[in-house]
């Protein structure tokens, strides 16, 4: 896997937790545990696309 890909693959992923996190939080009956923890693999995320990225 080059770099570029692996790169667009970790944006993916991001891009589906935050899609997550914002769906969950419109429904008041989702666990406030299950919404911090993907917000903490959305920042993960994050920092591994910077990292990869060179910034």
């Amino acid at each position: 896997m080059t770099l570029s890909s692996h790169l667009q693959e970790l944006r993916k992923k991001h891009q589906r937790l935050s899609d997550q996190v914002e769906e969950a939080q419109r429904h008041p009956a989702v666990d406030p545990l299950a919404v911090a923890t993907m917000k903490k693999q959305k920042l993960r995320l994050k920092e591994e696309i910077e990292r990869a990225s060179g910034h």
